[in-house]
Parts: C-alpha cells; sequence; structure tokens
C-alpha cells in the first residue's frame, strides 16, 4: 500500500514541430539548445550548449567532470555514429587503497563488499577520469558549425545566475544532505550552515539561489580556450591540485592522455525496423541481445503476453551481461545520469547520456573549479579476480544506452537516466515504436514495468489486472506508482521524425524535463 492518489492523470503531451526539437531533463536548458537551433546551428551544436547547461541546472546528475556516450545520426550521410566518453580509473590509482570491510555490502548503486571508508563511493579518492568534455568537444569538432566559444557561453551564464532553488532542486539536496555534510566545498555550495538544504518557506515568490561563481570562471575558461582546456589547461591543473588535496590519485597526465572516441555502432536489425546502439562498456551490447531473445520467442498476442515477455528477455538478458561483463549495479538504487535527444530541422540527431555515477557523484566539490566529481571507482568491483575488478588505467563498465532506431519514413533516437533502470525503459519504448508503430506521445505515456536483474519485477499500478496476470505466472511482481521521486521507471527523453515533423518528449511526471521547438523560443522573446 502506498499514499498516493489513484485518481490522479498525469500527462505531458509530445511536442511536434516543422523546426528542430530540443528533449532534456531541464526546460531552461531545453530552451537554450532549441536557441541553437534556432540561430541555424546543428544538432550537434544544440547537444553542446545542452550539455554544459545541464552541468549547471542539475549538477547533482552530470557535469563536466564525469562521463558518458553518444548516438549521432547524420542525415547528409544517412548513417549513424557512437561517440565513447566514459571514465576511467587513474593511472596511480592503486587497488590496495580500497581494503575490504568484511562482509558488509555497499550501501549505494552496487551491492559490492564493501570498502573500509567507503573509499571507494564518496570523496576523492572515488574519483575516476572525467570523458564528457573531450566527447562533446570531439563531437562538435567533427559535425558542429557554430563557434564553440558561443555554445558554452551561455552555460557560464547560468552558473552567474545561480541555481534557483525550487521545491524540486530542494528535494534533491536534501536527499543527499548528510554526504554533501562531510565536505567542506560541498556543503558551502549546496547546504546553509555547512548542514541543512536550503529552504525557502511555503511561498511561490522565493527565490532562493546556490552562487556558482567558479563553475562560470571554469566554464568561462573552457568556452575561451577550447575543450582541451579541461585536459591540458589551467583548469585541468585546479582539478587535479585539488584532488591530490583531498586525498584522491587523479594526476594531469590523466587528464593529459584522455581522449574520446568515436566508434561504429552496434547496429541490428529488429520488429521490422533498424536500431544502433553503443558498441562496447556501456548497456548497448544487452540492449541488443534482449532484442535479440524477443524475436526468437516469436510473436506475441496482447499486452499481458508482451509484459511476460518484456521481463523474460531482459532477465536473460541482464544474467549475460552479469556472467560476462561483470556488472553487479544494484536494481534498487537510483542512478545520477542525464539524457537528452535532440532533432533539427535538417534531421539530424543526437541522443547523449552524461552522468556523475551517483547523485552528487563523490560527493566532493573542486574549490578551484566550483566542479562537482564523479565517483566513477564505484563502477569497479573491489574484489579482485572478476571480470570488473577495480584496477589502474582501467575503463568503466557503464549503463548508459542511448539508441538511434528507424522502421519506413520514422526516425528516432532515445535515451534515459536511471542506472540499471534504463535499459528495460530505452527497451520498452523502442519496442512500442518498432512493433506497434507508436509516436513518442503513445510510448512515453504508455506504462512500463522495470526489469533491473533483481528477483521482482516492478510494475506501473495504472496496469490493469488482466495485463499483469501472465506476467504474475513467471514472475514475482510489485506493483508502484508512477512518480516525481523516486523514479521508479527510469526517466527517458526522445525525439522522433517521420517525413518533414519532427516530435519531442520527456518523462511525463518529470517536473523540469520538457521537449522545446525552435519555435517556442521565438515566441518567449516576443512575449
Amino acid at each position: 500500500m502506498n499514499n498516493f492518489s489513484r485518481s490522479q492523470i498525469v500527462r505531458k503531451p509530445a511536442r511536434a514541430s516543422q523546426t528542430g526539437i530540443v528533449a532534456a531533463q531541464h526546460r531552461r536548458v531545453a530552451e537554450l539548445g532549441a536557441q541553437v537551433l534556432a540561430d541555424g546551428g546543428d544538432a550537434l551544436d544544440a547537444a553542446t550548449a545542452v550539455s554544459f547547461g545541464m552541468g549547471v541546472l542539475e549538477p547533482w546528475m552530470s557535469g563536466p567532470a564525469g562521463g558518458g556516450a553518444m548516438m549521432v545520426w547524420r542525415a547528409d550521410e544517412t548513417r549513424p555514429y557512437a561517440v565513447y566518453y566514459g571514465m576511467r580509473a587513474p593511472a596511480g590509482l592503486d587497488p590496495r587503497a580500497f581494503p575490504l570491510a568484511g562482509d558488509g555490502r555497499a550501501g549505494d548503486l552496487f551491492p559490492w563488499k564493501r570498502v573500509v571508508g567507503d573509499r571507494n563511493i564518496e570523496g576523492a579518492t572515488a574519483v575516476a577520469v572525467p570523458g564528457v568534455v573531450d566527447g562533446i568537444g570531439m563531437a562538435h569538432g567533427r559535425w558542429g558549425r557554430m563557434p564553440w566559444g558561443d555554445l558554452v557561453r551561455p552555460a557560464a551564464a547560468l552558473a552567474r545566475e545561480g541555481l534557483k532553488v525550487d521545491w524540486y532542486a530542494g528535494l534533491m539536496i536534501a536527499s543527499a544532505a548528510r554526504s554533501l555534510a562531510r565536505d567542506p566545498d560541498a556543503a558551502a555550495l549546496f547546504l546553509d550552515d555547512g548542514v541543512w538544504p536550503p529552504v525557502g518557506g511555503w511561498t511561490a515568490l522565493t527565490d532562493i539561489r546556490l552562487s556558482m561563481g567558479r563553475m562560470a570562471d571554469t566554464l568561462e575558461a573552457i568556452a575561451q580556450n577550447g575543450p582541451r582546456e579541461m585536459f591540458e589547461g589551467d583548469v585541468a591543473r585546479e582539478l587535479v591540485r585539488d584532488v591530490a588535496d583531498k586525498g584522491g590519485s587523479l594526476a594531469f597526465d590523466d587528464l593529459a592522455a584522455y581522449h574520446a572516441e568515436i566508434q561504429e555502432p552496434l547496429s541490428f536489425d529488429a520488429l521490422g525496423g533498424r536500431l544502433h546502439a553503443t558498441p562496447e562498456l556501456t548497456a548497448g551490447p544487452t540492449f541488443a541481445n534482449a532484442f535479440v531473445r524477443l524475436e526468437a520467442d516469436g510473436p506475441v498476442r496482447d499486452r499481458g503476453e508482451v509484459l511476460a515477455a518484456t521481463a523474460t528477455v531482459l532477465t536473460g538478458a541482464y544474467a549475460d551481461r552479469l556472467a560476462r561483463m561483470g556488472d553487479h549495479d544494484s536494481p534498487a538504487a537510483p542512478g545520477s545520469m542525464t539524457h537528452f535527444s535532440i532533432v533539427d530541422r535538417h534531421g539530424n540527431m543526437v541522443a547523449m547520456t552524461q552522468t556523475l555515477l551517483s547523485v552528487f557523484g563523490a560527493r566532493v566539490v573542486s574549490p578551484s573549479t566550483g566542479l562537482l566529481l564523479n565517483n566513477g571507482i564505484m563502477w569497479f568491483d573491489p574484489e579482485a579476480g572478476g571480470p570488473n575488478a577495480l584496477a589502474a588505467g582501467k575503463r568503466c563498465l557503464m549503463n548508459v544506452c542511448p539508441v538511434l532506431g528507424e522502421r519506413d519514413d520514422m526516425r528516432f533516437a532515445l535515451g534515459a537516466s536511471g542506472g540499471r533502470k534504463i535499459l528495460p525503459a530505452v527497451f520498452q519504448l523502442a519496442r512500442h515504436m518498432l512493433a506497434e508503430g507508436d509516436g513518442l506521445d503513445a510510448a512515453f505515456h504508455a506504462p512500463r514495468i522495470d526489469v533491473s536483474g533483481g528477483d521482482m519485477v516492478i510494475a506501473d499500478e495504472a496496469m490493469s489486472v488482466a495485463d499483469l496476470a501472465p506476467l504474475r505466472e513467471t514472475h514475482r511482481v510489485e506493483t508502484v506508482p508512477r512518480t516525481v521521486f523516486p523514479y521508479a521507471f527510469a526517466c527517458p527523453s526522445g525525439v522522433a521524425r517521420q517525413g518533414t515533423t519532427n516530435w519531442g518528449a520527456t518523462e511525463i511526471v518529470s517536473p523540469w524535463g520538457d521537449a522545446v521547438a525552435e519555435e517556442d523560443v521565438a515566441d518567449d522573446a516576443r512575449a
């Protein structure tokens, strides 16, 4: 039983337009990207602006000190590309510095054996080599049309305004307040008196803002000097000095040696269409595995059979991932990620995911740069001998799952935030659009299940008893409401194109997420 209303209906219509659309987890940042498109920018130009903007207005989910991956569709070439910019362990990291603490289990995203002092979860010792800025920089250098600095400076301007603390921001900060209080710089940035989440009372006119001036200075330096400023410039030097002062192993040579990769996507036929995913160290291979299993099982007749088949193939795909990749990510834990999808008026698309890993990452702020730092070391198993065991210089295995899809004259770009919940969400959205012929609106409003590799299937309580009956015959099922916090079914964003019409949609219960078209920012300017 739960306390939530069962009569409440939530709708967030997909946005349709003949112009470009940005679908992101924060409306102001989506507007920023739509303005880039309205000014003649490519989808990749808009992605550059949105990437940095999300790091300012949703800093607990992602930022320049994170990692991730993206899928890019180039309309003039009629082909996809994958861009990998995942994190990796510093070259000077010593696995012996992460001794196991008896038989306990870690309490965050992964149920690894607990490390003494949670050194792989919180603090500077958990910081991995970031890659986001080089990833978006490499993609912009290949496909962008607008000047780099013009795309980064709007995020610096947002940082100078300060992060507005509404009820949702306050909720997110409160969820991590105890951990943030352990780092003086994180406490100074996010908490009142270094202890309490900022609260403005019960008035709609409250305008509490977090001071983000140091981050603004960092973004201005990246805007002026280019993406390698984060890896070879003064920003890099300040960052590694701060991490070293707090006890971490990140070194300047780690940053200088880091380079993102443009990769050949993992492309395959499915359900009468074709899908393209990231090929390695992401959920892309598991996504493909699930579709292979679904087609091998043959056609299903009704919604109940679809749900049962979905649970079965995802369970099998996760079991294979566990055996081959060593991914023990906890299905019960939230992920700190953001995803956005973009389509421009020419049909170019970007599906981009970026992350700090945990909510608020390592819960540590670099005082010289104003950046919240990742805790990518937690992606590794601290117990030696496994396929994902911690080692110096090793690349992290991520759960990000940006994808592209096509069937007939429809093309789409999808992805989500939410840790291990990402794959089930993206799989079901893609299946809806390929097998059912659904548009974004229908696919995003459809109730979903979450099958994250645990022994229980979580189902949206909006599903009927009859639809859940076949699922209950083969799986243990718990029904929950689709709510703002915590997200039970991941938080997707997507765009689609059919003919010359573009569509955009975001998770319907996300209070900040929205799809914004070029003409929306023009209308706002006229108003």
